[in-house]
This record gives C-alpha cells, structure tokens and sequence, in this order.
C-alpha cells in the first residue's frame, strides 16, 4: 500500500501517511553494523598498540644514541667522561671542579625521562664501555622481554 496523501493547514505541503515504508534502520541492521566495527578494531587494534610499543622502543634507543654524543662531547672538553655521582646532569650543567665546559651539550638543557617515565640510569666506567646509560623498560625493572627488555648503549 502506498498509503494516503494528506493536506498540511495551509496547503504548503503533502505528505504520505500509513506508508509501509519507513525511514532508519531495524535492530538486524545496527546489529552487523557494530558487528563489522567490532570485528575491524579487533584486528587493527593489536597491530596499533604492537606499533606504539615499538615505537617507544625505538625512542628510547634514539635518546640513548643522544646522550652518548653528549657525552662524547663532554668528554673532549673535560678529557674525561662524568662520573656515575655526577649522573647525566653533567651534559646540562657544569660539575664542580670542571675548568672547560661548554655545555649545555643536552638540547633543551634537561635530561628527558625515557619513553615509559622512568630515569635512565647512568654508569661510569661501564663494564664494556666508558659508561652505559641504561633504560630499564616498560616496567622499570631490570631485566625483561620484549618492550619490557633493558635497552643500553652496549647491549647492542
């Protein structure tokens, strides 16, 4: 049925009443719909998330990278590299009994906390290196796999 054409007051339009047809979307309808979405996010999401970590994996290796330059740049000024008490703040400010510094050496004159919030830690003379700055993880632990892995300038 096609229904009835009705006359509005005022004549300025129709309209069609007891019309089988209806306007929106039934419950099936909505119901694949957010079925289809739900399948898409569960599918993507994971992909999403395994890129994010990765991501700030890779970040903390790039700062890492950063701050050994730092320290390489310290090291030809002062002819020696900081001291695990002088920590990493010896690239952004002048330890005591420093002569030659031309620091800051750190761009932004502060040491960023790694990807996670946690501080890197600092050693000097490392066990294979010079020094070793250590980034604990997603867990800030020592120890760990995969984003939860030590990341450090010699393990490499």
């Amino acid at each position: 049925m096609l229904g009835r054409l009705v006359k509005l007051r005022g004549g300025a339009s129709m309209r069609r009443i007891g019309s089988s047809a209806s306007a929106g979307f039934t419950l099936v309808e909505m119901l694949v719909v957010l079925t289809i979405i739900g399948l898409i996010v569960g599918l993507v999401g994971p992909r999403v998330l395994n890129y994010l970590s990765e991501s700030r994996v890779k970040t903390a290796r790039l700062q890492i990278e950063s701050f050994g330059s730092a320290l390489d740049l310290f090291y030809i000024d002062t002819g020696r590299y900081p001291t695990s008490s002088e920590y990493l703040g010896a690239p952004v400010q002048r330890p005591p009994g420093v002569d030659v510094w031309n620091g800051a050496y750190v761009k932004g004159s502060r040491i960023p906390l790694d990807p996670w919030g946690h501080v890197y830690l600092y050693r000097s003379p490392g066990e294979k290196a010079p020094y070793k700055i250590v980034s604990y993880g997603s867990d800030g632990r020592e120890g760990g796999t995969g984003t939860a892995a030590d990341i450090s300038n010699v393990d490499r």
